[in-house]
C-alpha cells in the first residue's frame, strides 16, 4: 500500500476533537503533553536515550508549534520513579530533543512552582522548555486538582500529543485540560484515526492477530472483533489458556489459571460467530525460558511435562502469514512467542514480515508487537505503528479515553 493509500485508509477513522492545526498559538505559551517515556541507558550523569522513537513521533507537533510562533512547554512522565529518582530525570530526554530539533532545549528544575512559571514566561517564540518527570509529583497519577491548576499556570493553550497515556486520567492528561483551551496534537489525532478506521470502517477481509501472555488483557478486544473481524489469529502464551479450556495438556507453559474460564467462554462465543477463530496447531518448545534452552518442534499442541511452549510452530506461522497476505486490513497486537529469545523468535518474525509485506492497510497496536517490528527493522513498512499499547487496546474495545474526551469538541 502506498503512503497516500495508507493516509486515505486512516481517514476512514473518526476524530471529533479540535486539532492543534486550528489553534491560535502565535505569541502564546503552549503546554504540550507528550509521551517521552523512553528507555534510557548508562548511569547518571551519563544517562542517554536508548530509543528515541517516541520523541521523533512528537516532532511534527513540536515543529508546527515552533513554525507558528508558540513558546513550548513540554511535560511527560518517565518510568515509575520512587520519589525524585535521578535515574529517571528528563535531562537526557531534553538533550536528545535538542539534537533532533537542532536548537537548545532547556530543562526545568521541577514540574511546577514559581521558578518553573518564571522560566515558562521567559520563553520566546519557538523556544522549548522540558519539565521534569511528571511522576516526580505524587498528584500526577491521582489527577490532583491542585497539580492540574499549577500546570495550567505554565501555558495559555494545552495540547495533548501523548496517545500512549491517553487512557489514563492523570493531572497532565485529563486534569489540566479543564483549565485551558485543549487541543489534540498531530500524533494523537492520527493515532485515533488509524485505529478507529480498523475498528469501525475496515476494508475486508479484516484479520486480527493477538498475542501476549494473558487472555484477560485482550478479552475486550477479542469480544469486540468476534462481532466485526473476519479472522482472529491467536498466538503467544495466552493460547495455552485456550488449550487448557479444551482439556489439552500444556506442560510447563505459562498459563494464568484465571484465564482458563475466560478462554472457555470465548470458545463458546466463537460457536455463534461468523468470525474464524484460529489457534496454533504446532509449537516450538523449550525446556526452560532461556536463550540457551533446549529447543524442539512439536507437530501438535499437547505440550509434554518438562517442556514449555515458547513460540508458534512453523506451520502455524506460515498459515498466519498467509491469512495476513489475503487481508485488506490487518491489526496486530502482541508477539507470537518469546521473540526476545532468538531461538523462539521465528513465529513473531514471520508474522512481522507478513504484516510489513501486506498490500492491505496494516496497523500494529503498540507494546511488545511494536517493539518486535522495530527490532526486525520493519517499522517503515507498516502503515501505522501505534505508540500506545494499553491505549490502543482500550480504544479498540470501544472505551472512551480520558485524555481524548477532555479536549475541545471539533
Amino acid at each position: 500500500m502506498s503512503e497516500t493509500d495508507a493516509v486515505k485508509s486512516s481517514e476512514r477513522g473518526t476524530f471529533a476533537k479540535a486539532s492543534v492545526r486550528d489553534a491560535d498559538v502565535a505569541g502564546k505559551r503552549v503546554l504540550a503533553r507528550v509521551d517521552f517515556n523512553v528507555p534510557l541507558t548508562g548511569s547518571v550523569p551519563d544517562r542517554r536515550v536508548g530509543d528515541d522513537t517516541r520523541i521523533r513521533a512528537a516532532l511534527p507537533t513540536i515543529e508546527l508549534l515552533r513554525e507558528r510562533g508558540a513558546a513550548i512547554v513540554l511535560v511527560s512522565h518517565l518510568g515509575r520513579p520512587d520519589d525524585h529518582d535521578p535515574e529517571l530525570s528528563m535531562a537526557p530526554v531534553a538533550v536528545r530533543l535538542g539534537e533532533l530539533v537542532e536548537s537548545p532545549v532547556a530543562l526545568a528544575p521541577a514540574v511546577v512552582g514559581e521558578e518553573v512559571e518564571t522560566l515558562s514566561r521567559r520563553l520566546g517564540a519557538g523556544e522549548i522548555l522540558v519539565l521534569e518527570n511528571s511522576r516526580y509529583e505524587p498528584g500526577e497519577t491521582k489527577n490532583d486538582p491542585g497539580l492540574a491548576a499549577a500546570l495550567a499556570k505554565l501555558g495559555d493553550v494545552y495540547v495533548d500529543d501523548a496517545f500512549g497515556a491517553a487512557h489514563r486520567a492523570h493531572a497532565t492528561t485529563e486534569g489540566v485540560a479543564h483549565h485551558l483551551p485543549a487541543y489534540a496534537g498531530l500524533l494523537l489525532e492520527r493515532e485515533v484515526r488509524a485505529l478507529t478506521a480498523v475498528r469501525d470502517h475496515p476494508e475486508r477481509p479484516l484479520a486480527v492477530l493477538l498475542g501476549g501472555a494473558k487472555v484477560s488483557d485482550k478479552l475486550g478486544v477479542i469480544e469486540r472483533f468476534l462481532e466485526t473481524a473476519d479472522r482472529i489469529l491467536i498466538g503467544g502464551a495466552m493460547c495455552f489458556s485456550f488449550f487448557r479450556a479444551q482439556g489439552i495438556g500444556t506442560g510447563d507453559s505459562l498459563v494464568h489459571e484465571d484465564d482458563i474460564e475466560l478462554a472457555g467462554r470465548i470458545l463458546e462465543r466463537v460457536k455463534g460467530s461468523s468470525c474464524e477463530f484460529w489457534l496454533p496447531h504446532d509449537l516450538v518448545l523449550g525446556d526452560r525460558f532461556a536463550a540457551d534452552a533446549e529447543r524442539r518442534e512439536l507437530d501438535n499442541t499437547a505440550v509434554p511435562d518438562g517442556w514449555m511452549g515458547l513460540d508458534i510452530g512453523p506451520k502455524t506461522a506460515a498459515e498466519y502469514a498467509g491469512a495476513v497476505e489475503e487481508a485488506a486490513t490487518v491489526f496486530w497486537n502482541g508477539p507470537m512467542g518469546a521473540f526476545e529469545l532468538e531461538p523462539f523468535a521465528a513465529g513473531t518474525r514471520a508474522v512481522a514480515e507478513a504484516v510489513a509485506a501486506s498490500p492491505g492497510f496494516t496497523v500494529v497496536g503498540g507494546g511488545d508487537s511494536a517493539a518486535a517490528v522495530n527490532e526486525f527493522g520493519l517499522a517503515a513498512e507498516v502503515d501505522w505503528l501505534s505508540t500506545g499499547g494499553g491505549a490502543s487496546l482500550e480504544l479498540m474495545e470501544g472505551k472512551d479515553l480520558p485524555g481524548v474526551e477532555a479536549l475541545i469538541d471539533a
